[in-house]
């Protein structure tokens, strides 16, 4: 009998943001106009990159990367997000719960692993000028680019069986706008011992070594910076670096508002925490990807070029 009720749960309720019908669909133009500048921004540089020669270095080859993940994160959230928005929360079946769990981490592991490598990019970049071309060569590049990817991907699938194999038999209620681990764990049935326990290894291994290795990186720029003796050569090598900084530091600080911070907070009423939660999610897998772009759009004189170029000989004028 326990068996038969163990295996009753085949879909999941997620309620989103309960609130008022208003409120909803404010909401829900707000995120549709967020979503759709985030395509339009994400393609539109992915494509400078491709096309402007200028633009074909290891840098922009890695941001072109990041965006693309961007873009693959915000579609893994948002029209589902949407969704539930105009319905007042929906229905998503099991193995669509654990398919987008899992994009959702595989991107969120690509996205640390390529800030890293960004990080090491401008390292080399700074503290080794004079054999950067030889270091970063497009071979190295690809490579570094591949194992990112393959790690993303790969890392996941331990999380993806665990699980799988999962039994829920009790509430199917996830109080969240997508299938996030934690929310759906404490629905489950089973012992949930090896799952936390894969979920701290990956931490460790795409979280907090990546993080150590971009302090480090960071620390040595700076050093270097500090080195040079002219105030403009200080600014000029602090500018090639200073939006990847922006966006490492606006990433590492919302993964930690989501996932260290409301464990600590334990003594917030559960509903507050869970609101805050809400918010703080909905930056780290929505807004985030509107905002890389604008920084680096904003930040990037090379990109800011390519754009103006890119506008004026598409101008209506220039077919005349």
């Amino acid at each position: 009998m326990q068996t038969n009720n163990m295996s009753a749960v085949t879909e999941f309720i997620l309620l989103g943001f309960q609130a008022n019908q208003t409120a909803r669909m404010i909401m829900f133009l707000l995120l549709l106009v967020v979503y759709c500048a985030t395509l339009s921004m994400n393609l539109l540089i992915i494509t400078l990159v491709s096309t402007n020669k200028n633009l074909h270095t290891p840098m922009y080859f890695f941001i072109s990367q990041l965006f693309i993940n961007d873009i693959l994160l915000t579609t893994d959230i948002s029209p589902n997000t949407l969704h539930i928005l105009l319905n007042n929360g929906a229905k998503i079946t099991f193995i669509g719960c654990i398919t987008q769990l899992y994009f959702f981490g595989a991107s969120e592991a690509f996205e640390c692993l390529i800030l890293t490598v960004m990080s090491y990019d401008r390292y080399v970049a700074i503290c080794n000028p004079l054999r950067y071309t030889a270091i970063m060569t497009t071979t190295y590049c690809v490579k570094l680019v591949v194992t990112s990817w393959l790690a993303g991907i790969s890392s996941m699938m331990i999380t993806f069986i665990t699980t799988w194999m999962q039994n829920f038999c009790g509430p199917n209620t996830i109080d969240h706008f997508f299938c996030d681990l934690v929310p759906l764990l404490e629905l489950s049935c089973s012992d949930t011992y090896i799952v936390q326990l894969d979920s701290y290894l990956l931490g460790i291994l795409l979280v907090f070594i990546p993080t150590i290795i971009i302090l480090f990186s960071y620390t040595q720029i700076i050093v270097t910076i500090l080195r040079i003796p002219s105030s403009t050569g200080r600014q000029k090598a602090f500018s090639t670096c200073s939006s990847h900084l922006i966006v490492v530091s606006i990433f590492y600080w919302t993964l930690f508002g989501v996932y260290v911070l409301p464990t600590k907070g334990k003594t917030l009423p559960k509903g507050k925490t869970l609101r805050i939660n809400k918010i703080l999610s909905l930056l780290y897998t929505v807004f985030t990807s509107l905002i890389n772009p604008i920084i680096y759009s904003l930040k990037n004189n090379d990109i800011k070029k390519a754009l103006h170029e890119h506008i004026y000989t598409r101008a209506p004028w220039k077919s005349l």
